[in-house]
């Protein structure tokens, strides 16, 4: 493979079996990042780390529920035992969870979202906090949702979910903005064919929206430019 963008770096890519995620790892490769994938779906990841291969790029597949109590530490101490610093950090993984009424809410169900989608982000930059700062200028970016920052009836769970999400990610920007070249970015990637879209939307042509490849080239341009600290933008 020629030098790329990326040539050098290493980025983390959370649920990359598929949708996004599989597509931005792939680009990430194809301008010379090595990239470690990790999903719950070892299939998925064999698949991606395979087309990455083929197309004469560099990855590292980890398999893992990032919910699970040890998880994330043994994936930080894994990576640190190889490399000395992560350059991009993905924050893709989350769950939908169950579109209801706020009175209708399936509490241990939001418990569960609410531990992927915040709680788990939470532990992913408390691990990798100091390979982000040992970077030249890590570049941190988390994938939101509109209804995130526009409530939407029966959103409730998976909107707020987001919205905690996208605080919290913006808080870390904010301590690491002056005293490292960490830089944070939220991206809400609109309307886009995933998996996580069919569910929330069955009666949707798939046709109609975006492919993930289209949100993949604008995350690795962000990743490969920089951006400033709280950056934040929607792809349409």
């Amino acid at each position: 493979m020629t030098e790329g963008l990326l040539s050098g770096r290493t980025a983390l890519v959370t649920g990359a079996s598929r949708g996004i995620g599989a597509a931005t790892a792939l680009a990430l490769a194809a301008e010379g990042a090595h990239v470690i994938l990790t999903a719950r779906t070892a299939g998925g990841l064999e698949e991606v780390e395979e087309a990455i291969f083929a197309a004469g790029g560099s990855a590292t597949i980890a398999p893992m529920d990032l919910t699970e109590n040890d998880s994330i530490a043994r994936l930080a101490e894994a990576i640190g035992s190889r490399w000395s610093a992560l350059d991009v950090l993905l924050l893709n993984a989350a769950q939908l969870g169950s579109l209801s009424a706020v009175p209708a809410i399936d509490f241990k169900e939001y418990a569960k979202v609410l531990t992927l989608n915040v709680t788990a982000q939470a532990a992913i930059l408390a691990a990798f906090d100091p390979m982000l700062k040992a970077s030249a200028g890590a570049r941190v970016i988390g994938v939101t949702s509109s209804v995130g920052r526009t409530a939407r009836a029966y959103w409730g769970v998976y909107g707020s979910s987001k919205a905690a999400f996208e605080n919290l990610l913006l808080t870390y920007g904010e301590e690491v903005a002056h005293i490292s070249k960490v830089r944070v970015s939220i991206l809400d990637p609109g309307a886009t064919r995933t998996k996580m879209r069919a569910r929330a939307f069955p009666g949707e042509d798939p046709a109609t929206v975006k492919a993930p490849e289209v949100v993949a080239a604008r995350i690795v341009a962000l990743a490969a430019s920089g951006f400033e600290a709280g950056h934040f933008e929607r792809v349409e």
